[in-house]
C-alpha cells in the first residue's frame, strides 16, 4: 500500500505537551507517522492511501487544534498524486516553512475546519491542495543511492513575491473561516486565513500581545505597589488591588485562559493549564479571602506578614500574567529573528526580467518567464532565473546564494544562477529553470524541510512533555496537602501550591531543539550551506574522516590540455577534433576541458562534428558516432575516449609501446586520455589541473576538528599523489584510480574499520559514495544528482565552505543540547524548589517567562556565527 506526505499548518499549540499529544493522537490512526514542530506551528505527515487527508484535519481538530493542508506530495512507496488548481504558484510563498508562510499572504484554499469543531464555523472543507507547479526531486536519503525519487504536482496559489514586503492587502485570495486556538478573535465564517500572520510560533504575535502587556503592566505596579509596601497601604487597599488585578487576569491572560478551555474540553492539559490555573486560583482565593473578612485592610499594614499580605495574593496574579506575558513577547520578537536568514533567502530573487522577444525588450514578472525565454541582464541587475549565457561577457557576484565573495567571469555557454548580480558587462541569458525548479527554490525546499524535522535528541524531551503537564499538577495538589497536613498554614500552603504550578515550563522544552534548527539552518543558507535535516548534526559530530573527491573538490576542476600525443599515423590536430566532438556531449570536467581546447583549435572557430549514438560510463569514459561532414576518408568514425579500461571494455587494446608512452606523460603529474579512432588507439591527450588556494588550509582546519582527511580520485597515483602533498593529506590516505564504484567500496572499507565516515563530491561519479558515506557533502558546483544523493550541500566550491559547514552543524547540535540541558535542569531545581515553599510565585513566573526567552535568545546566538 502506497504513502504519502503532507505537511500541516497547526494553530493553537502552546508547548511541548502540544506537540507530544498530537503526535500520539496522529499516531493512533492506522499507518500514520507525524512529527510536529512547535515553533514552526507545522507537522509533517505519513500517510497511506486507505487515509484521507481530511480524517488527518478532522484529528488534529478534534484534538483541539486548528489544522490546513499546507501540502501534499509522494511518500516513498506512493505513485505521483496531482492536485489541480486554476492558479500559478508564486516560488516563495509556496516554498517558505509554516513559520514564514504565516507572514507571506496565505498560499491558497486547503483543507481546514473549525477549531473547536463547530459545524457552523465554516462552510465544508475543501480539497484544493496547494503546491507548487513544477516537477520537484525530494530526497529520501537512507543509505543507499536510490534514495532519490521525482513528483510532479500541480495547483497551489500564492501572491507575488512583492506583496510580501508590502504586507499583501486582503481579498486577493480565498477567504476561510476559525482563528486559532490562542487568537483574540473568535471564529468567524468566512474569516481570512491571512489572520495565521497575528499569530506567532507559539501563541498570538507581537503586535496582539502588546496592548495586553501595556495593560497589564501599568494596573500591576499600583498593585504589586499598594500590596507589598505597607507605607503606601490606605483603608480598604486591598478593594483597590482587587479591582486593578481583575482586568489583568480576565482580559490581559485570556490567551491563556482560552487556550487551558480549549483543551480541557478534549481532556487535556497543557503548559496554559498551569498558567491558568495558578493565576485564576491566586486571585479568586484573594477575592474569598477579601469578602469573607471585609475588614482585613481596613487598617494599613494589617495581615501583612514577610512583606506578604496574608491571604492576599492579588499581586501574585497580576505580577505572574505580567511577567508571562512578556516573556512571550520578547519570545515571539526574538523567534521572528530566527525565520529572518530564510526570509531573507526566499526575497533574494529578481522581482522582474527584461526579456527578448523577436528582437524587442519587454519588462515582465520574473515568475511568467518560462525555460527557454531569453533575457537581457544589464550591469547592477539581478539576474532573474537560472540560465545559460547566450551572450556578452561579465563578472557574476554570486555571494548572495554560495557565501564566496569573489565574482566569478562567465560568458557565453556558462551557467549562471538566478538572483546572482551581474557587475560588469550586459548578458543575454536563455532561461533553463524557471520557477520553483531554481537553485534559490531548491534552497529554500531543502532549507524548509529541514527545519521541519526532528533530531532524534529531541525525542526525550517528547516523552517527557507527554506527561509534564499531569505530573506537575498532582505535584501541586499534593505540595497543598502535604504543607496544610503538616503545617496546618493556609496561607503557606497555597502560596507553595501556586508556585508549583507557575515555575513548571515545559515551553523550554518544546522550543529547544527546533527554534536551535530554525536559526542554524537559516544563517547556514546565508552562507551557501544547506543542511538537509536534523540527523545531519549529529552525524557532523561523530564523523572522523572524511574522503575528499580531487577534481572539483580539492582542486579547481578547470582542467586545461596540456598537449595531444598523435599515434598510428594520425596528426594532433584530427586527434582532438574528434576528442573534442564525443566529449563535447558528456559533463565531465575532463570532458569540457577538452571539448573547449578542440573547439578553439577549430578552423574559423567552427562547430566541431556531430556525433550520434553517445554513451558513456561514469569515471570510465565516453563513446560515439562523429560525423566528418563528407570528409573524403569516410563519412563516419567510432571515437572512443577515455581510461584504459573504457578501452579494453570496447575491445582496444593498447600495444606496450604505446602503454609506455601513457606511463610517460601520467609520471609527470598530468591526467591522460586514451583517444582510439574506428578500433585503433588514436592519440593521448594529456590534461593538467590545479589545486584550488584554499583547499590546503581548509585541510588543516579538518585535521584540527578531529577529522583524518583522505584523498580520493579517478586520475593515476602520480597526479593523486602530487595533489596529496600540495595540500597536507599523507601518502598512505590517498586513493587513486578509483572508479565510481570503488569510491563507494572506500567508504565501506573506512566504515568496516569502525570509522564515522563523511564523503565530499560534486560529480555523477560521486553521487553513489556520498549515499553510502555516513554524511554525504555535496559542493554546490557540482550536479543535482550529487546535491541529492547528499545529506549536507556547500553552495560554493571552495573546500573552506565544507569545513564551515561542519563547524555550522556541530555548533547548532552544541546549542541545542544546551537548550536542553538547561531547559531540563530549570524544572528539576525549580520544582522540588517550589514545592518546599521557598519560592515567591512572582518570582517563579519571572523564571518561567525567562526560560523560554533564554532558550531563543541562546539560539539566536547562532545568527552571528562567522563566515
Amino acid at each position: 500500500m502506497g504513502t504519502r506526505i503532507i505537511e500541516l499548518d497547526i494553530e493553537g499549540m502552546t508547548c511541548a505537551s502540544c506537540v507530544a499529544r498530537l503526535e500520539r493522537k496522529l499516531g493512533k490512526l492506522d499507518g500514520v507517522e507525524a512529527s510536529v514542530n512547535l515553533p514552526l506551528e507545522s507537522a509533517q505527515v505519513t500517510v497511506p492511501d486507505n487515509v484521507t487527508d481530511q480524517q488527518i484535519v478532522d484529528t488534529v481538530n478534534a484534538t483541539g487544534y486548528k489544522a490546513w493542508i499546507r501540502e501534499s506530495r509522494p511518500g516513498p512507496t506512493s505513485q505521483t498524486h496531482e492536485h489541480a488548481h486554476d492558479r500559478e504558484t508564486d516560488m516563495l510563498g509556496a516554498l517558505a516553512p509554516p513559520s514564514l508562510r504565516r507572514a507571506l499572504p496565505h498560499t491558497g484554499p486547503a483543507i481546514e475546519s473549525g477549531t473547536e469543531g463547530s459545524p457552523g464555523d465554516h462552510g465544508g472543507p475543501e480539497h484544493n491542495h496547494s503546491d507548487s507547479d513544477h516537477n520537484e526531486w525530494l530526497h529520501d536519503h537512507s543509505g543507499d543511492a536510490g534514495g532519490m525519487r521525482q513528483r510532479a504536482s500541480k495547483g497551489g496559489t500564492t501572491e507575488h513575491a512583492e506583496h510580501v514586503a508590502r504586507g499583501a492587502a486582503a481579498g486577493d485570495h480565498a477567504n476561510h473561516g476559525a482563528a486559532g486556538a490562542q487568537g483574540d478573535h473568535g471564529a468567524q465564517g468566512g474569516h481570512d486565513a491571512r489572520t495565521h500572520a497575528d499569530h506567532m510560533h507559539h501563541g498570538p504575535a507581537a503586535s496582539k500581545l502588546r496592548p495586553r502587556l501595556i495593560a497589564a503592566a501599568i494596573l500591576t505596579v499600583p498593585v504589586f505597589a499598594i500590596s507589598m509596601i505597607p507605607a503606601l497601604q490606605f483603608p480598604q487597599w486591598g478593594w483597590v488591588a482587587a479591582l486593578l488585578a481583575l482586568p489583568v487576569v480576565t482580559w490581559a491572560a485570556w490567551p491563556f485562559h482560552r487556550a487551558a478551555a480549549i483543551n480541557a474540553r478534549h481532556f487535556a492539559s497543557t503548559m496554559d493549564t498551569l498558567v491558568s490555573i495558578g493565576v485564576l486560583a491566586a486571585y479568586l482565593y484573594s477575592a474569598w479571602q477579601l469578602f469573607a473578612n471585609p475588614m482585613m485592610t481596613e487598617h494599613p499594614g494589617m495581615e501583612t506578614m514577610g512583606g506578604v499580605s496574608g491571604g492576599l495574593y492579588f499581586e501574585v496574579a497580576a505580577v505572574v500574567t505580567t511577567f508571562l506575558l512578556l516573556g512571550r513577547y520578547l519570545e515571539a520578537n526574538a523567534k521572528a529573528k530566527a525565520g529572518d536568514a530564510l526570509k531573507a533567502l526566499l526575497n533574494l530573487g529578481a522581482k522582474d526580467a527584461t526579456v527578448l522577444r523577436d528582437g524587442v525588450e519587454h519588462k515582465i514578472p520574473a515568475e511568467q518567464l518560462v525555460a527557454g525565454d531569453v533575457f537581457v541582464v544589464r550591469p547592477g541587475e539581478k539576474i532573474a532565473t537560472d540560465g545559460l549565457v547566450t551572450s556578452g561577457s561579465s563578472a557574476v557576484d554570486a555571494s548572495l546564494v554560495t557565501g564566496e565573495s569573489v565574482p566569478v567571469e562567465v560568458g557565453p555557454g556558462n551557467q549562471v544562477t538566478g538572483a546572482t548580480i551581474n557587475t560588469s558587462g550586459r548578458l543575454l541569458v536563455r532561461a533553463t529553470r524557471v520557477g520553483s525548479d531554481t537553485t534559490l527554490a531548491q534552497m529554500g525546499r531543502l532549507v524548509s524541510q529541514a527545519q521541519t524535522g526532528k533530531a532524534p535528541i529531541a525525542r526525550l524531551a517528547d516523552r517527557i512533555s507527554a506527561v509534564f503537564v499531569p505530573v506537575v499538577l498532582v505535584i501541586a495538589v499534593v505540595t497543598f496537602v502535604l504543607w496544610l497536613a503538616l503545617g496546618g498554614d493556609l496561607n503557606a500552603s497555597f502560596t507553595a501550591a501556586v508556585a508549583v504550578l507557575v515555575i513548571a515550563c515545559p515551553c523550554a522544552l518544546g522550543l529547544a531543539t527546533p527554534v536551535g534548527l530554525l536559526t542554524g539552518t537559516g544563517r547556514g543558507a546565508q552562507l551557501g550551506i544547506l543542511i538537509k535535516g536534523p540527523q545531519v548534526l549529529e552525524d557532523t559530530r561523530t564523523v572522523d574522516a572524511i574522503l575528499l573527491d580531487k577534481t572539483g573538490t580539492v582542486t579547481s576542476g578547470k582542467l586545461a590540455v596540456g598537449h595531444t600525443l598523435a599515434l598510428n599515423g594520425h596528426s594532433p590536430a584530427d586527434v582532438l577534433s574528434l576528442a573534442g566532438a564525443v566529449e563535447a556531449a558528456s559533463e565531465h570536467p575532463i570532458a569540457h576541458a577538452i571539448a573547449a581546447a578542440a573547439k578553439s583549435a577549430m578552423p574559423d572557430a567552427g562547430p566541431l562534428p556531430a556525433v550520434k549514438d553517445f554513451s558513456s560510463a561514469p569515471g570510465g569514459g565516453v563513446r560515439g558516432m562523429v560525423a566528418l561532414n563528407g570528409a573524403g576518408n569516410g563519412a563516419e568514425r567510432t571515437v572512443v575516449a577515455g581510461r584504459t579500461g573504457w578501452l579494453e571494455h570496447n575491445g582496444i587494446f593498447p600495444d606496450d609501446a604505446q602503454r609506455q608512452a601513457l606511463a610517460t606523460e601520467e609520471a609527470g603529474g598530468a591526467t591522460a586520455i586514451w583517444v582510439a579512432v574506428d578500433g585503433n588507439p588514436a592519440g593521448i591527450v594529456t590534461l593538467r589541473d590545479t589545486v584550488k588556494p584554499g583547499s590546503a588550509a581548509a585541510i588543516a582546519k579538518l585535521k584540527e576538528l578531529g577529522i583524518r582527511p583522505l584523498l580520493l580520485t579517478g586520475d593515476n597515483a602520480a597526479v593523486a599523489a602530487q595533489v596529496a602533498a600540495a595540500v597536507g593529506i599523507a601518502p598512505e590516505d590517498v586513493f587513486a584510480g578509483v572508479l565510481p564504484e570503488g569510491k563507494v567500496d572506500a567508504v565501506r572499507k573506512l566504515q568496516s574499520r569502525g570509522s564515522t565516515v563523511a564523503m565530499a563530491g560534486d560529480g555523477v561519479n560521486d553521487a553513489a559514495a556520498l549515499a553510502q558515506a555516513d554524511l554525504g557533502i555535496a559542493m554546490g558546483s557540482g550536479t543535482d544528482v550529487a546535491i541529492e544523493a547528499s545529506d549536507l550541500t556547500v553552495m560554493g566550491s571552495d573546500l573552506g565552505q565544507l569545513v564551515q559547514a561542519i563547524e555550522l552543524s556541530r555548533k547548532t547540535l552544541s546549542t541545542i543540547k544546551t537548550n536542553l540541558f538547561w531547559a531540563f535542569f530549570y524544572n528539576a531545581i525549580g520544582i522540588p524548589v517550589a514545592a518546599l515553599g521557598l519560592l515567591n510565585p512572582m518570582i517563579a513566573g519571572a523564571a518561567m517567562a525567562a526560560s523560554s526567552v533564554l532558550v531563543v535568545a541562546n539560539s539566536l546566538r547562532l545568527r552571528s556565527f562567522a563566515k
